[in-house]
């Protein structure tokens, strides 16, 4: 991994066991492991993916559902471990890569506060200090004290965005969350994101919305059914994303 690297992965494999059938009871489990009856296969969810990001990079993501996408955050955030290939990551990451992931659904969005902070390293005091700034953010008026198992998906994409920019990361990993906020919360989720990107962090992000991509990211991986199909500047790499879908404009003469 170069020393200008926040992010490296080498020829990097990740492989799901498919289980085909479902046991309702341990008994039936047992019986089918000893009768070696369980049905499965293997899927391979990443395919010997190589790239890096340096640090103050950000780059995008894109590809069809199912590509690959998330399954690359989540081993960037430690979620997963490749089934074989490296992964190198330097600085504190602070992932959005799943609404609500992190939230304890029986405490309250305050509790839930100090708990995510706590997780993503920062002291009591730290999140005590900060805690105003991220109520003022999340915008969940009374319901910062209601317990999270009542809020709204929305709800839940504006205490986790509030928290994880508010620690002050040097890696952020964002997949689609952001799509959905209504249109004046996703407008200050990407001015914060603009703020990040001017203060030098690094971070990778997932979505499909094209002109975000094309907008904010410096560069794009494009992913198709597990592989790195192409890497390089927004415009080139998004051009061959709409070909592969078939996504292209047509020209009326």
């Amino acid at each position: 991994m170069r020393s200008d690297s926040a992010i490296a992965f080498d020829d990097v494999v990740q492989r799901f066991r498919i289980i085909h059938e479902r046991s309702d009871t341990l008994r039936e489990v047992f019986a089918k492991i000893t009768r070696r009856q369980t049905s499965y296969h293997d899927f391979l969810a990443l395919k010997h993916v190589s790239f890096t990001v340096d640090r103050g990079e950000m780059v995008g993501i894109i590809g069809r559902n199912g590509s690959g996408k998330s399954t690359v955050l989540k081993i960037i955030a430690g979620v997963y471990a490749p089934t074989s290939g490296r992964v190198s990551v330097q600085g504190s990451i602070a992932p959005l890569i799943e609404l609500g992931a992190g939230f304890h659904h029986e405490l309250t969005g305050r509790e839930n506060i100090l708990l995510n902070g706590l997780l993503l390293g920062l002291s009591k005091k730290e999140v005590l200090e900060r805690e105003p700034r991220m109520i003022e953010f999340a915008e969940l008026g009374d319901f910062i004290d209601a317990p999270v198992k009542q809020y709204s998906s929305g709800m839940y994409m504006r205490l986790a965005f509030s928290v994880a920019t508010e620690v002050d990361p040097d890696i952020l990993l964002i997949d689609e969350i952001l799509a959905v906020g209504d249109t004046k919360f996703q407008q200050k989720c990407m001015e914060r994101i603009r703020q990040f990107r001017a203060a030098g962090k690094t971070m990778v992000f997932v979505s499909h919305d094209m002109n975000s991509i094309r907008e904010l990211c410096d560069r794009v991986l494009l992913v198709h059914q597990g592989e790195l199909l192409d890497d390089g500047p927004p415009t080139n790499v998004i051009s061959r994303y709409e070909e592969l879908v078939g996504q292209v404009p047509q020209v009326v003469a």
